[in-house]
């Protein structure tokens, strides 16, 4: 059985598309909740009696995630965003890994990891130069195999290739995120993820105010992604989004400055 495992917190304009789209391989979807004030709940119940919903108090991205996964029954989970949707192709690539791959045999063979690339649509557009294809993230696992790293931000599962435990597949459909369908929505997660990566940083060590990295790096980046890498191929929506991009950066360091400020305070 695939465990589809989704957090959530006021996304009643996602929540029907993803389930939607993985509906068919799914044998049950644990949904784990920080307080959604909207229809989230309501609309993903709608999905019948495969639907487990739990409420949680929001305790960051990895331990909220990590929740989910461990509510997992089946013997493959599939970790997915809210705002994420199974391609077609996809879906009949995890069915087929599924019905090619042994039941539980304990230690008698390594337990598959998957990636899958992920589609960035940023405005409506497939964000793909620049760096922003095929962004591959391991996604799909048997149950025990994987969960994501602690991290307050861009928290990701982490594996490595050179274990013999695990049997690592690369999927070719792609995983289509419908991450940004406004500037306003781009520009409130940027502003929320700088904070959070500043926190990363003074975490680490206390911060002085750096003209290279609040100026230079991010402008570097910029040129480096948008010129080079090709990102100028995805029109204005390409501009935008890595534009907005190095601006992240800029403000991440900035903050990080701003908090070790006030700590030496």
């Amino acid at each position: 059985m695939l465990s589809v495992a989704i957090i959530t917190f006021n996304e009643e304009e996602n929540i029907e598309r993803t389930m939607r789209s993985a509906d068919g391989i799914a044998g049950e979807f644990v949904i784990v909740d920080s307080g959604s004030k909207d229809r989230t709940l309501e609309i993903a119940r709608q999905f019948g009696p495969k639907v487990r919903a739990f409420s949680e108090e929001w305790k960051g991205f990895t331990r909220q995630k990590n929740s989910s996964i461990a509510k997992c029954s089946g013997q493959w989970v599939l970790s997915l965003d809210a705002d994420e949707e199974l391609s077609a192709a996809l879906r009949t690539e995890i069915s087929s890994l599924m019905a090619a791959t042994p039941g539980e045999m304990g230690d008698a063979r390594p337990k598959v990891v998957a990636s899958v690339p992920r589609k960035n649509l940023f405005l409506g557009r497939w964000i793909r130069h620049g760096g922003g294809w095929p962004d591959r993230k391991y996604r799909l696992f048997e149950r025990g195999a994987a969960q994501f790293g602690e991290r307050a931000v861009h928290e990701d599962i982490k594996v490595d290739p050179a274990d013999q435990s695990l049997r690592v597949v690369e999927l070719q459909g792609a995983l289509i995120h419908h991450a940004y369908p406004t500037l306003t929505i781009f520009i409130e997660h940027m502003n929320r993820y700088s904070s959070l990566g500043a926190d990363i940083l003074v975490a680490k060590r206390t911060r002085g105010f750096s003209f290279f990295s609040i100026v230079v790096q991010p402008a570097v980046r910029f040129v480096y992604n948008y010129a080079l890498r090709g990102g100028f191929l995805d029109g204005r929506e390409g501009l935008l989004f890595h534009l907005y991009h190095s601006v992240y950066m800029s403000w991440k360091y900035a903050k990080a400055w701003e908090r070790s400020r006030r700590l030496r305070s």
